[in-house]
């Protein structure tokens, strides 16, 4: 089951938080850790004949720095962010391999994380010799919590949600004086994660311009999946920064149990447009959060409350929000992982394929036939989608690719 529906509250204004020129800077940072390298842009031209649009690009973060997944840019970049603020010193001038050894005692991170993040943290923090404590949500996978703790660092699985695990961490971070690494804001706390969303752009700038080399055109259309939305609002602002607001159409889509952000760009009520019908439209505009129940594979996006810094982004630059169930995400990895003579392969985990599986349900299933049209999925439509992670539960993977979970 898919639900799509149109954002009227488009204006396409942005911020100067996530643009091209802040970009830059921070790929220049990224480019100093110890085996950086842009991840793979594939093209999946077959695929893209098979649904008749005129490209596919996906961006691969299941290479990144190893850790299979896009993760580790954001905490890398807010920890350097941290520690040249501890040195007062700029970020360009940070020496990640001699920072260490200019403090007295290392610095104590603290996060809460459903996997991808926190083992992001734990890297980063063991790259700049650096201490992390990593809390982790009910039903979390035991081998992030392991991934965790061969980085050097500590993990525990709590009996709440993500939500209330986050607000379990930045007590224990209160009450113990440490920095706590979170990747939504609140009231007070908006500088650690604004660096963390700023440290996702490198994987949009290196996607741009890798398009540009493979001689590809723009992108018509833009999915983007998200969670709190802090990694869509960020890459959406570039986007629109870097090819113009009206260049392109953006979807923004989540899972149907945790769908924060269609209903804050929805209806305030949980009011939904079925994709089977004609795409219409529903005005409210006020960030909302959803029931705290919040069982799907996507454990990634499995998240109730917007992030307050980056809803204004995906209210005033998103064209459509939806929401799709897990079923869309599982076809969405088997596509990827098992593709057509002529394509790449791509491992994703069920955080990363949910937009291709919405790809794959609309262009084939002709329940959505007024929908794809509307869209403007056809001939000439130029696809462009990340997957961010990849089989970071191995089990889990194939208990869905193998077995049909």
């Amino acid at each position: 089951m898919i639900t799509i529906a149109k954002n009227r509250f488009y204006t396409g204004n942005t911020t100067s938080l996530f643009s091209a020129e802040v970009a830059k800077h921070v790929r220049q940072f990224h480019t100093r850790i110890e085996n950086y390298q842009p991840t793979p842009l594939v093209s999946l031209s077959m695929l893209a004949k098979k649904l008749g649009v005129k490209a596919i690009v996906i961006k691969d973060e299941s290479h990144r720095f190893g850790l299979k997944a896009y993760k580790a840019l954001g905490g890398s970049y807010a920890l350097g962010q941290i520690l040249a603020d501890r040195l007062n010193i700029d970020i360009r001038d940070l020496d990640i391999n001699t920072v260490a050894a200019k403090l007295e005692t290392p610095l104590i991170f603290i996060t809460a994380t459903a996997g991808n993040h926190g083992i992001g943290v734990a890297w980063a923090a063991q790259k700049m010799g650096q201490k992390a404590i990593i809390y982790m949500p009910k039903g979390s996978p035991i081998a992030n919590a392991e991934r965790v703790r061969e980085l050097g660092s500590e993990c525990f699985i709590t009996d709440d949600n993500y939500d209330d695990t986050v607000r379990l961490a930045n007590n224990i971070a209160q009450k113990n004086h440490w920095i706590l690494i979170q990747d939504t804001a609140w009231e007070g706390y908006h500088d650690i994660p604004t660096w963390i969303c700023q440290g996702y752009l490198t994987m949009a700038d290196e996607a741009v311009e890798q398009m540009a080399l493979l001689d590809l055109d723009t992108p018509t259309h833009v999915m983007l999946q998200a969670g709190v939305g802090s990694m869509a609002g960020s890459m959406l602002e570039y986007l629109v920064d870097k090819l113009g607001p009206e260049s392109f159409q953006s979807i923004i889509t989540e899972p149907s149990v945790a769908n924060c952000i269609f209903r804050s760009g929805t209806s305030a009520h949980g009011d939904r447009v079925n994709v089977s019908e004609n795409i219409d439209t529903i005005m409210t505009g006020m960030a909302c959060e959803v029931p705290r129940v919040l069982d799907t594979i996507m454990t990634g996006l499995a998240c109730d409350e917007p992030n307050p810094d980056t809803w204004p982004i995906l209210k005033q630059c998103s064209n459509y929000f939806a929401h799709a169930d897990d079923s869309v995400s599982a076809v969405g990895m088997r596509v990827l992982g098992n593709p057509l003579i002529g394509d790449t392969q791509v491992i994703s985990g069920a955080s990363g394929a949910i937009t291709l599986g919405l790809l794959y349900q609309l262009c084939q299933d002709s329940r959505y036939l007024d929908s794809r049209e509307q869209l403007g999925l056809n001939q000439d439509a130029v696809i462009l989608l990340f997957n961010t992670e990849g089989d970071t539960n191995p089990s889990g993977y194939r208990d869905i690719v193998w077995n049909g979970s």
